[in-house]
Formats: structure tokens, C-alpha cells, sequence
């Protein structure tokens, strides 16, 4: 098995002229990029940094940033990217807890990163002053690290305590990618934006799936709607891999209109539920070949793939490539407690397969709560349906129970964000006297749309006890940077409502 630095190395012999990344006015051809990779995995080594040591960096999605990875994978280092957002508390804690060796920061989390340093006695460089573009080299760099060896350490997010890391191998880092290219249909030469963090297992993905394929990555440092279309039309690009919050600002975005999207033939999601709503207007506007709803986690790439999402709104398909799922009763924490179909269980994964990671870095409380019997238990709630189709319904801890029935936040999400003059919805469940929690939902509009609106469209469509008792207008759904819905924020009403 390849690992990763001889993979790349093999991309670069089989297609050394294909323009593999772009960054503004940057343009690297693939033995071109070589070039740099090699550079900077001697400046590592000079800064003492090789195998088996954690890198950590704190970088917005650059060509610089893409060079530090790979130059990692090639000197088997332990990449460890963190959200560029980060204060000086979280990441000091990163420092600590990973052991790092180096941190690398741009401009925009300079506070924060020499903070850090100071805090936890790791050393910390600005990747400003590096010089990539500069640093001399010869030939191509030695490959230092195997499939079994550790590729990176991507951190949860952390919404319920200190976030934990997760370590994965080459092996699997590649396995991961290889379902990619051919669960999304990926043809040689593809090109595709590069906006999903290089902190964040989707980015990471893209970054690793065009270099197989000899493909292209298109660097946008930050998401910036205006700048996404107008590099998917310079460009040209060919797949979107993106979260639904994502595409819903590019899709309602003034520019839309007058954009040519021609080139975009593939589209995938992940990272959320993806509404009804939405999901037939991206449908209807791109037309794509392919519309891949990837459901999945930093733990285990791949849980299932839908490859027709449009055709089965709501479903996430079934097991990937490289995998096996189960839904079971979520109390017994008990792999073979499986459920019979449309009963609604904890969704659940083989850890024996390609794709996965072993277990959490230090954290046996995180192992003794996700991992039991050779499965990894994934904190949601779904249930497979009579043609063996998988439905995610929410996190375990997201499920409203009212007057003692339980409802799914997605479920009613996907009705309301049908109704014309409905941005983004988000439905959790209050803190009620009568019935222990009230169904609840924060509605971002983007018309006239009115609480007799709502209220007249779930009438019919939805059981009376599903039925939102309250509904209130907000400026804005709070999200993490990677526009995962933050319902906790919701709960503890951190939100301004309008009317």
C-alpha cells in the first residue's frame, strides 16, 4: 500500500505538467509544487521538526498552507491544522495536548499563536516570513513515513467540553480519499474550489482527492461569496464539495444570476442535513451530473453515500466503499442491538473498516463513550428505511421529546424551508412547564413570510405534536466556521430576533 508522499509522487510522474494548484496569481504545475513541497520539508528538518512529531498549524486555505501538508506527509510528521479562528486558549491547549513540536500562524491569528507559545513553551513561526516561493531546493524529497504511520491529528469541535483529537493514518488518509474520487465520479483533471477548511476533514479531503486524479485545487483563503463565483467562472470549475450553508450563500447570492456555471458538473455535500428546499433549488439551478450527499465524520470519512440526493430528500444512502452501518438501540451501547427498519437507533460504523481511526489522543473518556465492541457509535440518531436507505434524524442530545414523543429537528426543518420566503430554519426543543420541551423554530427570512405562513404549511403536513408552539425570526442562525448549525446557542438564546 502507498502511502501518501509516494502517491503524490506518482501523480507527479504520471501528469508532471497538470496545473495542480492555484492561489491568486500563483499557479503550480505539479512538478512544479514538487519543487516547493521539497523546499519546505528541509526548512521542517532545519527547524528540527521529523518524524513522528505533531505540527501544528493555524492557517486560512492557501497554497502555502496545502505545501505544509504535503511537505509533512513526505518528512512523516504528524500535521496538525487548527481553526485560524482559534483564541490563544484553545490553542495553547492544542500545543499542550499534541505535544507540538512547532506551531506556523499567519497575520490573522499572530496574538493568538504567540500567546500560545508563551502559554505552553512551544515555539511558534510566522509563515509570512518563511519565504516558500523562495527557499531553495534539489530534487525531490525523501519519503520518510509509511501507510501505518500518522498523517494528521484533526481536532473535534468540541461543543461539549475540551475537543479531542484524532489521529489517522496514511493508510487511512488514502483509503478515505480513494472512496472520494470514486464515490463522486472524479475524472482526471477535475478542478474543484478549495474553500472547505484545511483544518476540517472535507477540505482535507479535496486537497488529497485532486492529487490523485491529477486534478486541480483552487485555493479561497476564506469564504467569500462574491470571490467563490467568481473563481467557480474564471476557473472553470468542475465539482463543489461544500457544506449546505455554503451553497445556500452561493445560491442566493445577487451574482448568481450572471454567473456562469457552466463548467460545474458534480456537486457533493456533507457536514449537515441539507433541506428539501434547498436541495431542489441547487437541483434545478446547476443541474449536475452527480449530487452526492456524503454523510461522515474526522473519526470515519465515509458512513454512506447517496449518489442521487435530489431523488430521496433526506436519505444519506447507504454504507460506503469502505464501510459497514448499523442503527441500534442507543441505550445498550451494544453493536449487535440492531434495530428492526423504520425504528429509529443510534447510527453506528465498523472501526475495522479502511477508512477508520483507532481511537482518541489521551482521551479513554472519549474511546470508553464512542468505541464498544469493534464499532464506533457516532452520537446520531437515524433509521434505515424499507429499501435498506439510511435517514439521519439529529444528534442524540438534539432529539425533542415533548409531552413525551419524540421529534426529530430535521424533520421539521425540511417542511419549513419549503415555503416561499424561508432562508435557513433551525428547530429545537425549549425548556416548557407542561410538556418538558416545546418544539421551537428560528427562521432567517429571506421574503414576507409570516408565523401564519409557517403555521398554515406544518398544518397537514405534520403530526399536531411535531408542530413548531413557537416561532420567532432571528437576524441571523448562529453556525460554527465551518457552517455546522449551532442549536446549543439557540437554546441559550444567543440569538437576535426581529420582526
Amino acid at each position: 500500500m502507498f502511502d501518501l508522499a509516494t502517491g503524490f509522487l506518482a501523480s507527479v510522474e504520471r501528469d508532471p505538467d497538470a496545473l495542480a494548484i492555484v492561489d491568486g496569481e500563483t499557479r503550480l504545475t505539479y512538478s512544479e509544487w514538487l519543487v516547493r513541497i521539497a523546499a519546505l520539508a528541509q526548512w521542517l528538518k532545519s527547524r528540527g521538526v521529523g518524524p513522528g512529531d505533531h505540527l501544528v498549524t493555524v492557517l486560512q486555505n492557501s497554497w502555502e498552507a496545502a505545501t505544509l501538508h504535503w511537505a509533512s506527509q513526505f518528512l512523516g510528521v504528524i500535521l496538525t491544522p487548527i481553526n485560524w479562528r482559534a483564541t490563544d486558549d484553545e490553542l495553547a491547549y492544542v500545543l499542550k495536548d499534541s505535544g507540538a513540536k512547532l506551531c506556523i500562524y499567519e497575520d490573522i491569528s499572530a496574538s493568538a499563536a504567540m500567546a500560545a507559545g508563551t502559554a505552553s513553551g512551544v515555539p511558534v513561526a510566522d509563515a509570512g516570513q518563511i519565504g516558500v516561493a523562495d527557499l531553495p531546493a534539489s530534487g525531490a524529497p525523501a519519503v520518510q513515513a509509511g501507510p501505518d504511520d500518522v498523517s494528521i491529528m484533526l481536532y473535534t469541535s468540541g461543543t461539549t467540553g475540551r475537543p479531542k483529537g484524532v489521529p489517522r493514518r496514511h493508510g487511512a488518509e488514502r483509503a478515505a480519499a480513494i472512496a472520494h474520487v470514486a464515490q463522486n465520479t472524479y475524472r482526471q483533471g477535475e478542478i474543484t474550489l478549495g474553500v472547505m477548511p484545511l483544518y476540517h476533514t472535507m477540505g482535507v479531503r479535496s486537497l488529497l482527492a485532486m492529487s490523485l486524479i491529477g486534478g486541480t485545487f483552487v485555493c479561497l483563503r476564506r469564504f467569500d461569496t462574491d470571490l467563490a463565483l467568481e473563481l467557480i467562472e474564471a476557473e472553470k470549475i468542475t465539482c463543489l464539495y461544500l457544506v449546505p450553508t455554503l451553497y445556500h450563500a452561493v445560491l442566493h447570492c445577487d451574482r448568481f444570476k450572471s454567473t456562469d456555471i457552466s463548467s460545474v458538473r458534480l456537486l457533493g455535500f456533507a457536514g449537515a442535513s441539507m433541506t428539501d428546499g434547498l436541495l431542489e433549488q441547487l437541483q434545478k439551478a446547476f443541474k449536475p451530473e452527480l449530487f452526492v450527499n456524503h454523510y461522515g465524520s474526522s473519526e470515519i470519512y465515509t458512513f454512506t453515500i447517496h449518489q442521487n440526493a435530489p431523488a430521496k430528500p433526506g436519505s444519506a444512502g447507504r454504507a460506503g466503499l469502505n464501510q459497514r452501518i448499523r442503527v441500534v438501540d442507543q441505550h445498550a451501547k451494544d453493536p449487535s442491538a440492531i434495530l428492526p427498519v423504520g425504528e429509529e437507533g443510534e447510527i453506528i460504523a465498523d472501526l475495522s473498516g479502511d477508512e477508520s481511526f483507532e481511537g482518541y489522543w489521551n482521551r479513554p473518556d472519549g474511546d470508553a463513550k464512542a468505541l464498544h465492541g469493534g464499532w464506533y457509535f457516532t452520537g446520531d440518531m437515524g433509521r434505515i428505511d424499507e429499501d435498506g436507505d439510511l435517514f439521519v434524524t439529529g444528534r442524540v442530545d438534539d432529539m425533542i421529546i415533548t409531552g413525551g414523543e419524540n421529534v426529530s429537528p430535521v424533520e421539521v426543518e425540511s417542511h419549513i424551508s419549503k415555503i416561499p420566503g424561508v432562508g435557513e430554519v433551525a428547530v429545537v426543543g425549549l425548556p416548557d412547564e407542561q410538556w418538558g420541551q416545546i418544539v421551537t423554530a428560528f427562521v432567517e427570512r429571506k421574503g414576507n413570510v409570516t408565523a401564519d405562513d409557517i403555521n398554515a404549511h406544518c398544518k397537514g403536513a405534520l403530526a399536531n405534536f411535531k408542530r413548531p408552539r413557537r416561532i420567532v425570526f432571528v437576524e441571523q442562525i448562529p453556525k460554527s466556521p465551518v457552517g455546522k448549525l449551532l442549536r446549543r446557542l439557540l437554546v441559550a438564546g444567543e440569538y437576535t430576533e426581529i420582526q
